[in-house]
């Protein structure tokens, strides 16, 4: 979704504590925020906020966060929703991105987490938290979900892309990525973007379903 002047948030959790405080946190970051205590009520305000992202949280009492975002994306084309959750479930991580979730994120994030998150939802990335990664990629890797087309051969990788592409795929943040590979997160960030460019794919999801197609996923990445 093209960007306006500010993006617009709408964040919906019953927990009242965290929901203003998140707001609170947003609204300095310069989002124009609104908030709801549940999904009735964030469909309810939506055709006057118009937001550009719902913040959702996945169990709420009434109306489930899967059922609101369902409802949501079909009420309002174009807004894009990133559940926010404690929830690790697979299943309810599926069924989340299959309601139109493009984003899945855990309340432990840190807060710049949850900002770039936000913006990338707002832009059309998909946004997954490493532990929701591995659930997406196992749907993948049962071939229930597309792959992206057609890329080059995994031999244009270099040895270090390879095994950086390798733990993307398995649900590894660059942090994590650094410490198995022992070298720094601005060395990561560079790998990353080279392999997303000889790739061909824009993200990271795109770029853990290739590994996955392409049986990479199950290397031994090389740590020396």
């Amino acid at each position: 979704m093209a960007e306006r002047h500010a993006l617009r948030v709408l964040v919906v959790d019953d927990h009242e504590l965290f929901r203003t405080g998140l707001c609170a946190l947003l609204k300095d970051e310069g989002f124009v925020v609104a908030d709801a205590p549940g999904g009735e009520v964030a469909l309810a305000l939506m055709p006057s906020f118009e937001p550009d992202v719902i913040v959702m949280d996945l169990n709420m009492p009434g109306m489930s966060g899967i059922d609101a975002t369902a409802r949501a994306t079909q009420a309002l084309p174009g807004v894009e929703v990133v559940m926010l959750t404690i929830n690790r479930q697979d299943d309810r991580i599926l069924e989340a991105v299959r309601a139109g979730a493009r984003g899945y994120l855990l309340k432990d994030a840190e807060l710049e987490q949850i900002v770039a998150g936000i913006r990338d939802t707002a832009a059309g990335r998909p946004v997954l938290a490493p532990a929701a990664a591995g659930a997406v990629m196992a749907e993948v890797r049962k071939g229930t979900t597309p792959a992206p087309g057609a890329a080059p051969s995994p031999l244009a990788l270099t040895a270090r892309e390879r095994s950086v592409l390798t733990l993307l795929a398995r649900g590894c943040d660059n942090a994590e990525i650094g410490r198995q590979l022992y070298v720094s997160p601005s060395t990561v960030k560079h790998h990353v973007s080279s392999v997303f460019e000889k790739l061909g794919v824009s993200n990271r999801l795109q770029a853990a379903a290739y590994a996955i197609r392409h049986g990479l996923a199950d290397d031994d990445p090389d740590l020396g």
